[in-house]
């Protein structure tokens, strides 16, 4: 059975809510408002496909976003230059099948063009044996600790080195060839895009 990574549908956010609030104790939860936020200044939102449902979704930021998270705050206190993984969320009848992997493969490729590395954290209470494993595997590895005051939650904040990125910038500096599968829109450009051709 196939996995399909693509852009987030704006129609799609009530799934995606619920999808997260799902998720359980390893993802803090979201009201509309906030999810609304996050789709209207995230740089990456995909969702995988499998069936054709919903099975998971990644949200992400570059360094230089306008992102209010205490996470995405320590990692810009430290580092100047990375992309941050905000949120990932696969389906609870989906772990354990590949959505998770298919979503870290899709962003890794999406970052390694443009940052040098890859930012994420793991919550430490909620028995994260095989979060940190998972992270692991795909080369992260931890480079210190948080606090989330306001959720009394401790993470342990992850990065890997995206080792594509230095050769891009050698050799495409900052103007990457203009080809569609590299000039992706931000997922409101889309829709905005979208409602324009259907006017």
């Amino acid at each position: 059975m196939t996995i399909a990574i693509r852009d987030v549908r704006e129609h799609e956010l009530d799934s995606v809510l619920a999808l997260n609030n799902a998720a359980g104790p390893a993802i803090l939860p979201l009201d509309a408002p906030r999810l609304r936020r996050l789709y209207d200044h995230a740089e990456y939102f995909r969702v995988a496909e499998r069936d054709g449902a919903l099975a998971g979704f990644l949200i992400g930021f570059g360094a230089h976003a306008a992102h209010d998270s205490v996470n995405f705050a320590w990692f810009r206190a430290r580092h100047p230059d990375f992309f941050y993984i905000d949120r990932v969320v696969v389906a609870s009848r989906r772990r354990g099948g590949g959505v998770g992997r298919a979503l870290y493969a899709d962003v890794q490729s999406y970052a390694e063009l443009r940052y040098p590395q890859l930012a994420c954290e793991v919550f430490l209470e909620q028995g994260a044996d095989h979060a940190l494993l998972f992270h692991g595997s795909f080369g992260f590895r931890e480079v210190g600790q948080n606090v989330m005051a306001e959720h009394g939650l401790r993470a342990a904040m992850l990065m890997k080195s995206l080792c594509s990125y230095e050769w891009v910038r050698q050799t495409y500096g900052d103007a990457l060839p203009d080809v569609p599968w590299l000039q992706r829109p931000r997922p409101q450009a889309a829709s905005a895009a979208a409602r324009e051709a259907c006017a």
